[in-house]
């Protein structure tokens, strides 16, 4: 697989933010259990995970800095494919309730 190509990018960016996910979501558990953070209950679950969902898509960035610094066009272009998609299905998911729509 050639380091800097679109397609690349594309894989990178659809793991980075699910990976991303697991590490925010562990250290929101971890949190929690040492009593740093408040327990989850029902009115708040749907806004953490909302925010976890967030934080994955937001890891893209590291990624993106690292093809850029390295001058990976390419890669770059690759990763923003995903992360349109994962911004968007966050909109429609969480967005647009939040909107009143």
């Amino acid at each position: 697989m050639e380091k800097n190509s679109v397609f690349t990018g594309i894989v990178v960016g659809i793991i980075i933010p699910v990976l991303g996910f697991v590490i925010a979501e562990t250290l929101f558990d971890t949190l929690t259990s040492m009593g740093v953070m408040e327990d989850v209950t029902m009115s708040t679950a749907t806004k953490r995970f909302r925010t976890l969902v967030l934080i994955g898509i937001c890891f893209n960035l590291l990624p993106l800095h690292f093809f850029k610094s390295r001058g990976w066009d390419q890669s770059m272009r690759g990763v923003v494919f995903p992360t349109l998609v994962y911004a968007a299905s966050w909109v429609w998911k969480f967005g647009l309730p939040l909107l009143g729509f």
